[in-house]
């Protein structure tokens, strides 16, 4: 792909259309955007509205985060290679989404993939308010042969939240999430994402949904529910994944389940555990360079998590679009880039504060490295770093800063935009997560 080409955007974001109550102290909600997709010819206006709306969807998936508390084979010894796609273009969310089977004999269903939520759910057949949910057909737990209700008083019962007991045994819960409100029944049955079938997985099975209805999703998490702990026993609490462009529509990312066939030479950073929100993914971000030199940034804004209060540090997430920073890391950054860049520059767009005329003069876009401890340096070409118009001629940088204030304004948020054509390694039973190149998009 040319590196001039636009990178991840949601549909609200691809100028031209392309060819090819949150979960306890542990969730990090899904942003979603139902805006329309602009045709070529999209003034810049309409594109600006775009980008302010994922931005704050972003910023509102971060806020939401920091608002809330507090087999017979051996261990690890099996792999599955689950092909993944941008939910965008098929299903207009921000995640990635795979072809997940449910159930004996197995229902085909579209999932999305985020590594910052634990609990699964899916829409089933008799849900009140799931009709556009999905464009595959519900779960019906009656045709499997398998599912059973999971009952009030299981250990299972006890890890969701707001969990009920409606009809006396089966278990509940409700849950806020993004644009909408659900209750789901908790029930248990065969899952599998790609070769294994994992028996008694515990899910939500969708029944009333007021809002804009919810996706099916697995979570990828640290927590107790999360696809991660639930196949522990088969995968190892390994994942990774490589996440293709947002403007492609084809499953040519992968996600790798176990430690089986993950890059040997990948280079790693420790995985920290916050016990404020112990479901993220934390590492310890230790500079930035731009242009290929350090930029100055005061130690606070890099600074780990606050043990006592949880505020603070670094997450890698794949449901935030765009890469947030404390507000003087981003500040410094910023100020690094827009030295480096000849262009003449516009006004800022939606939510964008740093943006150029692409298409006044040719100018090479500064690459953009995140280091970690560990001396591990993530180096980010040009389709990492910014984002461009088809339409407008208009070019602007893919990251912006988080609240000057509040809890979550020392939160920096290593988002999607920057992973993209990147393997990122999760592995949980070693402490570790890592970063390689890797191109994916096709």
């Amino acid at each position: 792909m040319s590196p001039f080409i636009v990178l991840v955007l949601l549909s609200a974001f691809l100028w031209a259309p392309s060819p090819s109550a949150a979960m306890r102290s542990s969730t990090l909600h899904l942003a979603r955007s139902h805006s329309v997709t602009p045709d070529a010819g999209a003034p810049v206006t309409t594109w600006a509205a775009s980008l302010a709306a994922q931005s704050a969807a972003d910023a509102a998936r971060i806020a939401t985060l920091v608002a809330s508390s507090g087999g017979n084979t051996k261990k690890g010894h099996h792999r599955s290679f689950v092909p993944i796609a941008p939910g965008r273009q098929i299903l207009s969310i921000p995640n990635y989404v795979a072809r997940a089977r449910l159930g004996t004999p197995p229902q085909t269903l579209l999932v999305a993939i985020d590594p910052s939520n634990d609990a699964a759910w899916v829409p089933c057949t008799g849900c009140a308010g799931c009709a556009s949910a999905s464009s595959s057909p519900p779960f019906t737990p009656t045709r499997s042969s398998t599912y059973r209700p999971v009952r009030c008083g299981s250990p299972q019962c006890a890890q969701v939240p707001n969990p009920s007991c409606p009809g006396a045994t089966s278990c509940a819960f409700n849950l806020t999430y993004a644009s909408s409100a659900f209750e789901a029944l908790l029930g248990q049955d065969t899952l599998a994402l790609e070769n294994d079938g994992v028996a008694s997985y515990t899910f939500g099975c969708l029944h009333v949904v007021t809002g804009v209805p919810p996706q099916g999703l697995v979570g990828f998490g640290r927590g107790a529910l999360s696809f991660p702990s639930q196949t522990k026993d088969v995968y190892g609490s390994v994942f990774s994944y490589c996440l293709p462009s947002y403007k492609s529509s084809n499953f040519s990312g992968t996600l790798r389940l176990g430690p089986i066939g993950q890059p040997k030479r990948i280079k790693t950073t420790p995985l920290l555990s916050n016990p404020h929100r112990p479901s993220l993914y934390y590492v310890n971000m230790t500079g930035i360079r731009v242009g290929g030199k350090p930029v100055p940034i005061p130690a606070s804004a890099l600074a780990s998590f606050d043990p006592a209060s949880g505020r603070g540090g670094t997450i890698v997430d794949a449901g935030t679009m765009f890469t947030r920073l404390s507000a003087p890391a981003y500040a410094a950054v910023r100020a690094a880039f827009r030295r480096r860049v000849r262009a003449p520059a516009v006004a800022p767009l939606g939510g964008f504060d740093t943006c150029y005329n692409a298409t006044a003069v040719s100018w090479p876009v500064p690459s953009v490295a995140f280091t970690f401890e560990g001396a591990v340096t993530v180096t980010m070409p040009e389709e990492n770093v910014v984002i461009r118009s088809s339409s407008g001629g208009v070019a602007c940088l893919a990251m912006a800063a988080a609240p000057a204030d509040g809890v979550h304004a020392a939160l920096n948020v290593v988002a999607s935009v920057q992973q993209q054509n990147h393997r990122v390694l999760f592995d949980v039973a070693n402490g570790r997560v890592g970063f390689a190149r890797e191109l994916c998009t096709v």
